[in-house]
């Protein structure tokens, strides 16, 4: 009973110091591990659209051929996202599409094309640190916002850009 008498709450004060200290950190090992997951996210939907972008159809058969179009490239992007419960609909394009440099090796032109904010390029040189000959392939872009909620901080309601950017070697 003389231990209970002598601490008069100091354990109680510690703890109001304490606890919001240690939610905040919880917190936002939260958010930024979700930051983290949209990030990681957002990059597999752009590699599944840029693995869809490089498989043209069938080269034996009778037809031509010919590249996915950037609507279906674009339609694979959104599906992974949406398979992540992730909001398409806040996709952003990349502020500038780029100028298409064509590619030695490539079947056709280079091209960019902008469909529901995904920016596709086909055919285009791919950045290598390669001493050889150019690779050439797909690029695929775009940009997703993601908003913290922290409160008490200077990070609560701040929006980052998180800017997903995939290249991929052409299969041609």
């Amino acid at each position: 009973m003389k231990i209970v008498r002598d601490s008069r709450g100091s354990e109680i004060a510690e703890a109001a110091l304490v606890l919001p200290l240690a939610f905040m950190i919880l917190l936002g090992i939260y958010w930024f591990g979700r930051a983290f997951n949209t990030y990681a996210t957002i990059n597999h939907a752009a590699r599944e659209g840029a693995r869809v972008a490089v498989g043209h159809t069938c080269a034996t058969c009778a037809s031509p051929n010919t590249a996915p179009t950037p609507a279906t490239v674009a339609a694979a992007v959104t599906a992974t996202m949406q398979a992540s419960s992730v909001d398409t609909s806040k996709i952003i394009a990349y502020p500038s599409t780029p100028t298409p440099v064509n590619c030695t090796g490539a079947p056709a032109a280079a091209t960019c094309n902008v469909n529901s904010n995904v920016t596709v390029c086909n055919n285009v040189p791919l950045n290598s640190s390669s001493p050889y000959a150019p690779v050439c392939g797909v690029t695929v872009t775009f940009q997703y916002p993601y908003q913290f909620t922290l409160p008490f901080t200077s990070l609560n309601n701040q929006q980052i850009i998180l800017t997903a950017d995939v290249q991929m070697q052409g299969e041609y």
